[in-house]
Parts: C-alpha cells; structure tokens; sequence
C-alpha cells in the first residue's frame, strides 16, 4: 500500500529523540451533585478562588460545573499527576458533595434549576456570563450540563525543523499551520474511530429529555438509550446546533478559509436568535443574534488554537500568527475513571495526531465534509452494530474493516514512538483498541450498557456509583500541608487578580461589548 511505504519512510526519517516528545494539556469538565445526584444550587466554592483568574480550576456553563485545567507539560504522568492533584485539592472542601463521573449529566429538574456561571462584576466577568446566558437560551441549560474531556496538543519545535527538512521547506509559521491544518483534515475524518473506541455516553438519565423530542428507547424506569450509541453527547442530544449545521461550513482547507467563516458566522444574523433579543431590562441575554456570540461557540470536534495577548481578538491573533496548538473536543469523561482519562487514551491520541500530521491529507470538498458528518452521526448512534458502513472518500465500508486498516498503520507509528522512548506502551495501547474493534463490548459504552444491565441499575445509579468510588479514591490521598497551602495561595492570588481586574475597567459594559463586536466586523 503506498500510503503505508510513505508513512514508513518519514517515520524512519525522524532521528531526534527530542522531536517525538510532544506538549500537552487537559481540560475536565465535570459537575457537583449533592449526596442524592441532584445539581448542586451551592455557587462554586469560596476556597477555589476566582472562577475568572484561576490558572487551574475555573466552571464551565454552570456555577455546579467546575472545569480542572493542566499546565502545558511533556510527560503524561506530570499531566495526570496534576490533574489528581487538583480533584484531591477540590475534595479537600467539598463536605457532602461530590463530583459527577460521566459526561451525560445527572439527576436534573429543569433549565431554572441549573445556576449560570458568575465571574464577577468586571467588563470580562459579566462578557463571559453573558456568553453563557446566550448558550442557555439558545440551546437551552440542559445541554449545556453535558460534559467533556478536552486535549490540547503540540509537536516540537524539533518536530517541525526535522519535518521541514524532509519535506525540502522552510520552519516558518505559515508552514506549521498548514501543516496543522492537514492534520484537522486528517482527523475529522478519521474522528468516528476515536468516538467508537473512546465514546462512553450510550445512555441518558430520563430527566435530560424531559419534554423534549428525541428517538432514544427506554433502557429501565429511568434511563433511556440506544442500544448501538457510543456516545450520545456527540449526537442530535448534545452538542450539535442546526443553525451551524444550516449557515456553517468549516471544512479545514486553510487558515484563511477557517477565520473568515468563524468571522462570518460571527456578524452575520440569524433570525431565530434575534427573536430573543440581546438585552432585556437590565439582562443581556446573549453577546449578539448571529449564528455564533464567539468562534468559543463552534462545535467540532477539533479546533485550532493559539493564546492571544490580553485584550487582543483571538482568531485575529490566529490569523496573524497561525496555529500554536490543537485542541481535540470529541472526549467523553470515561465514567471508569477517575480523572475521566487515562494514559492509554493519551497515548492513542498522540499516535492518531502524528499519524494524521504524517499522512497524505486530501482537500476537503463538499462530498467529503459532508461524509464526516454522516461518519460521525453513524458512529454516535449505531457504531456497535455489525452492520454499520461508513464512506471513505466515496467509497462505502464497514466500520471494522476501515478500522482495521488505521488502527494497523497506527501501530506502525506507535512503534516509532516507543522506538525514540524505550517502551512498548504505545503499541500495547493501540493493540488494546484493535481488541476494542473485535469485540464493541469492550469499548466504554459497551461495558456501560453491559454493568448497568448486569446490576439492572439505570443510568444514574451506575454513574452515581462510579462518582462515590471516585471520591473516596481521592480522599484516600490527603493533602499535605504543603500542597494544601500551595493550592490556598494560588486562589487567594486569583481573587486578588480578579479584583485588579475590576478597579482596571474604565467603560461601561454596553460600550464594551460594541468594542468586541466590531473588531469582528472589522475583520469582514
């Protein structure tokens, strides 16, 4: 197969052990629930500091939906340390609460019930709540409980100069981002495989549809599911906006390509959303009516990414500077474990990224955008079934055959990867996923549909369940004085930034968030 001599060759090409040790960070969303799996009313917690300036634990949509962010590292088990850290940290003043397992949410009682994130009384603050305040009307507060595992990923700069060289080219900034985006390209199609081996939400807690429409079968008296469905939160049920569907089509090409649609998507109206208005008496009820508040809103399954300078338009920056780095949004929290990830899911995702990055990347038209799309919905509710077929490039296959054929170039890769290491974990890894594809129990969703129906327990008690063993996980390991003082300076130091933040503001909010809107406009 010349695909696999190419990708054979290059991988023989890279020499330096360093151009293999990759930059990575995570982002865990997760929510808090009192002792029977309700939402909590409490507001995020004193003792973590400043939802707004905290470096490493700051909420998501809700005030009950604490996020744990890592620092940039090269070591998974720095990574993962950290993050263990964190929960340990959390539940050291938690009391009676506990933190949810699984990205399907738990036990809720209606969008009025679910409180929105509050970042204080700064222009910044009251931008990111109002963003908020825009997803819950639009989608509605439910959705937005869901969540999610995020990767954010980067080669070396050793990489890119060994690769440049191989590839008779100069390591500029224009040559990485097209690469990256060769990379986006390559992964989106190939995202149903990940959602298939890694996809964990089959099944809902009956509360979440409450008065909605939806084609989910009844599980027991309180879940409801598909019995093929890998992972629901990829699906119509979560995060999926049929105004983007309708007005977006992003589908990687180049940079260029890629901002000026998010711009578009930006400033251009979209007549359901200006229905609701964006103020109400003393309330604004979202940034703008236009098919996106901010390029945040855009759902995919993976985003390209840079940290622009205070103050600055990101896909501005973007567009000037090109890709940092990526960031992979297509992980469901693992309900197995306790960080909601592990090193092997590390692993395969850093082999799938340089194999995508490797690779030959074809353009994508309308036929193949369109096939993801199709791929993707495929997968998410039938990819445990025999029969599923997927297209490839115009070609209709079975789910396990084109599985097959990656998850074999894959351990080529990995095997480069604990050739410059010293280890065979990255193959175990990926021959861990071939098992996956040979047996669809193995996979997360399957084992969830297995021990829920093997303990005839629904949804929520086995996710409830899973939550109680991971909280007494991290309660097993105590912090030290040292890290307990560690963790209360860094959030006596964001309540502190928070509050420069606010003395900083020179405008009323209504003229700054014209500001915003028309470095948008300005980019059109």
């Amino acid at each position: 197969m010349t695909q696999n001599t190419d990708l054979e060759k290059k991988l023989d090409s890279l020499q330096n052990r360093n151009s293999l040790i990759f930059n990575r960070g995570i982002e865990r969303e997760t929510l808090r629930v009192d002792p029977h799996g309700n939402l909590s009313s409490n507001p995020h917690p004193d003792f973590l500091g400043s939802k707004l300036c905290h470096p490493t634990i700051t909420a998501d949509f809700s005030e009950a939906q604490p996020e744990l962010i890592t620092p940039v590292s090269q070591s998974i088990d720095q990574t993962l340390k950290t993050l263990n850290d964190t929960h340990r940290f959390i539940y050291s003043g938690l009391h009676d609460e506990i933190l949810w397992s699984a990205s399907m949410p738990c036990v809720l009682n209606g969008d009025s019930n679910i409180p929105l994130a509050r970042y204080g009384n700064s222009n910044l603050g009251n931008l990111k709540t109002t963003y908020r305040n825009g997803l819950g009307n639009r989608y509605g507060r439910s959705m937005q409980t869901i969540c999610a595992v995020h990767y954010n990923f980067s080669f070396s700069d050793q990489l890119w100069q060994e690769l440049a060289a191989i590839e008779n080219t100069l390591n500029t900034s224009s040559y990485r981002t097209r690469r990256y985006f060769d990379l986006m390209r390559n992964f989106r199609r190939f995202s149903w495989l990940a959602i298939y081996l890694m996809g964990s939400s089959p099944a809902v807690c009956n509360s979440f549809v409450k008065g909605r429409e939806h084609n989910l079968e009844k599980f027991d008296e309180g879940s409801l599911y598909l019995p093929g469905a890998t992972s629901l939160r990829s699906g119509n049920l979560g995060y999926q906006s049929d105004a983007q569907s309708d007005s977006i089509n992003i589908c990687y090409n180049s940079l260029e390509n890629y901002v000026s649609n998010l711009v578009d998507a930006v400033v251009t109206p979209y007549e359901p959303y200006t229905r609701i208005g964006t103020i109400r008496a003393d309330e604004y009820l979202q940034i703008n009516d236009c098919v996106l508040q901010s390029e945040a809103e855009f759902y995919t399954t993976i985003r390209a990414k840079r940290v622009p300078p205070k103050g600055a338009n990101f896909l501005q920056v973007l567009l000037e500077e090109g890709v940092e780095y990526i960031e992979v949004r297509l992980l469901d929290v693992n309900p197995y474990e306790p960080l909601g990830i592990c090193a092997d899911t590390i692993q395969f995702l850093d082999t799938l990224l340089l194999y995508c990055l490797l690779i030959d990347s074809p353009v994508h038209d309308d036929p193949l955008c369109q096939a993801v799309k199709t791929n993707l919905n495929e997968v998410v509710h039938h990819g445990r079934e025999s029969a599923t077929q997927l297209v490839d490039q115009g070609t209709h296959r079975s789910l396990d055959h084109w599985g097959t054929e990656i998850l074999n170039d894959l351990l080529l890769t990995a095997g480069k990867l604990d050739q410059m290491a010293g280890n065979d974990s990255h193959r175990t890894t990926i021959q861990l996923q071939q098992q996956k594809l040979l047996d669809p129990e193995l996979t997360p969703s399957g084992r969830i549909l297995k021990d829920m129906k093997s303990e005839s327990i629904p949804f929520y008690r086995f996710a409830m369940n899973k939550a109680i063993s991971h909280r007494n996980h991290f309660l097993d390991q105590p912090l030290t004085k040292q890290e307990q003082d560690y963790f209360a300076e860094i959030a006596e130091n964001s309540i502190r930034d928070q509050r420069y933040i606010e003395q900083a503001d020179t405008e009323d909010f209504d003229t700054y968030l014209k500001r915003i809107k028309q470095q948008y406009v300005d980019m059109t």
